[in-house]
């Protein structure tokens, strides 16, 4: 089992009490002295990014954390994750369920869509000053993604002046590992100037198993008219424009394909753009 699975099991088994007001040190100082009992860890360290009172459950609140852990091996490896805890101010866990829904409440937190992340890199249509503004996290691969990704970007990029519209590759590595090559393909492509790019991206027939780069590469050449090679895709700056948005996924804690956000909020129904004004 992997440090990272181990420092989540220990987390669902945890329950313990805070024998004072619930708050954002409290909460920092009980997980690293919890998670600090683990003999490979050399340092472990907690901040909390965000807390969210509970609407429905008096006194409890979501604290949203970053954990660092840093392990006792050679290359001092550092673990980087992100969780969600709740306490009511005596009483801290990971899970919190709905006695009448059987909901996890895990599920309706979520950190908020920073400002910072909106970037011009992933602006693929609309106005940056559009009324609204819809982020799109998908793998090309994902069957899920096929069916709605290409219909929903037609619908907004009719009207750029409604929508700015803006793509995030989140490539579910180890379902789909083709993925991998063909976000690369694709961000090689748009530094290229080559325009309608991720459109086209979900056109492209490959065996999402796929590993070789070359049979990838010229999938995805013949869709989008390009002439990429594989020295074009593993650059510096195609690997920076990959890692910056994976990286967003994995702050903002998501976890499937497609995930979009109306506004800076998640919508769970993916269809709230058709309804607004």
């Amino acid at each position: 089992m992997s440090l990272t699975w181990k420092l989540l099991a220990i987390a669902l088994l945890l329950s313990s009490s805070i024998h004072a007001q619930a708050t954002g040190d409290k909460v920092e100082e009980f997980l690293e002295d919890q998670f600090g009992e683990n003999p490979r860890l050399e340092s472990v360290d907690v901040k909390v990014d965000d807390t969210v009172p509970l609407k429905n459950q008096k006194g409890w609140s979501a604290y949203i954390v970053d954990v660092h852990a840093r392990l006792k091996d050679k290359k001092k490896s550092l673990i980087k994750q992100k969780m969600i805890w709740f306490s009511n101010g005596s009483m801290i866990t990971k899970d919190l369920l709905d006695i009448n829904t059987g909901e996890n409440l895990s599920e309706s937190v979520k950190p908020k869509f920073k400002p910072a992340y909106y970037t011009k890199e992933n602006l693929i249509y609309g106005n940056e000053n559009a009324k609204h503004k819809v982020v799109i996290f998908s793998d090309p691969l994902c069957p899920f993604c096929k069916g709605f990704v290409p219909g929903a970007i037609k619908d907004m990029k009719k009207d750029p002046e409604k929508f700015a519209v803006y793509y995030y590759h989140f490539p579910l590595t180890r379902l789909h590992p083709a993925s991998v090559t063909l976000v690369k393909a694709a961000a090689a492509a748009e530094l290229q100037g080559v325009k309608d790019v991720v459109l086209k991206l979900y056109t492209v027939k490959i065996n999402p198993r796929e590993k070789d780069e070359k049979k990838i590469l010229a999938a995805f050449n013949k869709v989008e008219g390009t002439k990429l090679s594989v020295e074009d895709i593993n650059t510096p700056e195609v690997k920076k424009i990959v890692s910056f948005d994976v990286t967003v996924a994995n702050d903002l804690m998501v976890a499937g394909t497609p995930t979009v956000y109306l506004d800076g909020k998640i919508d769970k129904t993916k269809k709230k753009y058709l309804k607004v004004q």
